[in-house]
């Protein structure tokens, strides 16, 4: 998706909303050319009736003059009224591509790039766009137009006056102009360190527990506040710059004001000018000042959404996944059997060029077999998960199952095939249920059933208040080691061949642990298991060991043939013996 996806959204509202067009534009002509009758009537009134001291006429000048101020008002109210829905219509179908483009990025850049950037762009960049709609470019056009046809207004007047009037145009333009060059790099940098505070607070929130442990709550209010201190200077920046703006207009506004009255004093037969039209020039003058005020204002609009709208673009940009074999469905990849083989064709992966994760890896994984792979923290166990997964696509080499690439399987039917079981449960909104089967109409209230009763929650769940429809959204029933059950729950639901174990019990004690790896051992029959372990004590039953270090394979075998081969694997099991003992 390449090129301005802010403007092909502007567009698309725009085409897909012609009615709503056409009474914009209705209304944007109301303010405009109502916005030029006012001054008009106002001559009419003090040439017609005030000068010769005629009354008659007056109250229907003057109830003319109300009612033009009154459709002003309507079609003031109805512009901002469209612009608004219209403005929700942009943003949410820019919300709503971002999420769609969220789901092909490639995993590599959520490790690259913290959580508070990722959700900034969703939340203030997205605002700024629906900010230069409804207060940026519409209000612009508009105000453009008005002082167009003020200057005309004044021009029929007096020529003299309608070159004073053209001439404060570029004026007024330039200064403009230089303001908002100072405004734009002060706005980037502003929403940049929004992104950093924003990350903070979300970082602070999923550690509170840590940082209270650690004793690290002045630690992470200094960088609080080093972040607000840098968002402090450069929002003064920007105050600073629109104080001064507003009043060098007004000062302007008067002075030529000013000027006006002297020009016209006691000259106003000389000069071809009644006292009328001195009058409805002076208001248009003023009404000159004002679309140019606002229209400081809405530059000062732009030039921040103009900030958030390049981020917004720069996110459509991000790199995607490669392509995935949409024909390609999961019933294809697992033969009728359910027997799978999974295959490391010379697979290595970098998350850049300097940053070397796996090298050179090959192994094959034959059909129910159960193998656990070790080593050092950082070694890549995790990573190697997620390329298994087709989460990310090595940097040379390929993953197979079945012959098949597994990069190439579509997401949407790697729950079939895979049953992923993290270190963390994460809980969503719902009930137990819905816990397990993630909402997915395809998982059954029986398949979810049957879950529960392999891990051994069947009976804990049934005692619920509302048993598996018991709604856990305001807060939790479960034990930590319960939630692991339920997370392996979560990942045999579907019954997938495949079952991924990552170091699940390493926050356990050793009593849970033990009821954990019992629930595995029962789950895992008539399943491929790959399993991380943090504790070589705490490996369910495994066929083959793979001890991985520096992103090689070191050694790979039965446990037996470890212990007598493999001086690292032997000396640690040793240790942990001692250590349990």
């Amino acid at each position: 998706m390449k090129g301005n996806f802010v403007a092909r959204s502007f567009l698309k509202v725009i085409r897909e909303n012609i009615g709503l067009d056409l009474l914009l534009l209705l209304a944007v002509f109301g303010v405009i050319i109502g916005s030029l009758i006012p001054p008009q009537i106002l001559k009419t009134i003090i040439d017609s009736n005030l000068v010769p001291h005629k009354q008659e006429g007056l109250l229907n000048s003057a109830a003319l003059y109300l009612t033009v101020l009154l459709v002003i008002g309507l079609s003031d109210f109805l512009k901002e009224a469209i612009l608004t829905v219209a403005g929700q219509k942009i943003t949410t179908g820019i919300r709503l591509a971002m999420m769609e483009k969220m789901g092909r990025i490639d995993a590599r850049f959520f490790s690259q790039n913290e959580t508070g950037m990722v959700v900034s762009r969703f939340t203030n960049d997205v605002d700024a766009v629906q900010t230069i709609f409804t207060s940026g470019i519409v209000g612009m056009f508009i105000d453009l137009l008005k002082m167009v046809g003020i200057v005309f207004s004044i021009w029929q007047f007096s020529t003299n006056l309608g070159l004073i009037a053209l001439g404060l145009l570029p004026v007024l333009f330039v200064l403009t102009r230089i303001f908002q060059k100072k405004m734009l790099s002060a706005q980037i940098r502003s929403r940049v360190i929004i992104s950093w505070i924003n990350n903070h607070i979300a970082e602070s929130v999923k550690n509170i527990q840590m940082i209270k442990s650690f004793s690290k709550e002045a630690y992470m209010e200094r960088r609080y506040e080093g972040y607000l201190t840098k968002n402090y200077r450069t929002v003064e920046k920007i105050n600073f710059v629109n104080s001064i703006y507003p009043p060098m207009i007004q000062v302007i506004r008067s002075l030529v004001i000013a000027g006006i009255i002297l020009l016209s004093a006691g000259k106003i037969q000389l000069s071809g000018l009644s006292l009328g039209m001195v009058a409805a020039s002076i208001e248009l003058i003023s009404n000159l000042f004002v679309p140019v005020e606002t229209l400081g204002m809405e530059l000062q609009n732009v030039q921040e959404s103009m900030a958030g709208i390049r981020r917004v673009n720069d996110f459509f940009e991000i790199v995607e996944e490669d392509p995935k074999n949409l024909d390609l469905t999961a019933a294809q990849v697992i033969p009728d059997s359910g027997r799978v083989v999974i295959t490391f064709e010379d697979v290595s992966f970098a998350y850049d060029e300097d940053t070397k994760v796996l090298e050179d890896i090959n192994l094959t994984i034959q059909a129910q077999e159960s193998v656990t792979f070790i080593g050092r923290t950082g070694v890549g166990k995790t990573t190697l998960f997620r390329l298994v997964m087709g989460l990310i696509r090595p940097t040379k080499g390929r993953i197979a199952i079945n012959g098949i690439n597994v990069a190439d399987i579509p997401h949407t039917g790697k729950r079939r095939l895979f049953g992923y079981v993290e270190q963390d449960f994460h809980m969503i909104d719902g009930t137990v249920g819905e816990q397990i089967g993630l909402k997915d109409p395809s998982v059954s209230r029986e398949q979810i059933e049957r879950a529960l009763r392999l891990v051994g929650l069947e009976e804990y769940v049934a005692s619920l208040e509302n048993g598996i429809d018991t709604d856990i959204s305001r807060g939790t029933v479960f034990s930590q080691g319960q939630k692991q059950l339920l997370a392996i729950a979560r990942a045999v639901a579907a019954n997938p061949p495949v079952l991924l174990l990552d170091e699940m019990t390493a926050n356990l004690d050793s009593i849970t642990e033990g009821k954990i790896v019992a629930a595995l051992q029962k789950v895992s029959a008539n399943h491929t298991i790959l399993s991380i372990s943090h504790r070589l004590s705490s490996m369910i039953a495994s066929d083959t060991i793979v001890i991985l270090e520096n992103g090689r394979v070191k050694s790979a075998g039965s446990p037996e043939m470890l212990l007598e081969t493999d001086e690292w694997y032997r000396k640690h099991m040793e240790l942990e013996k001692l250590t349990w003992s």
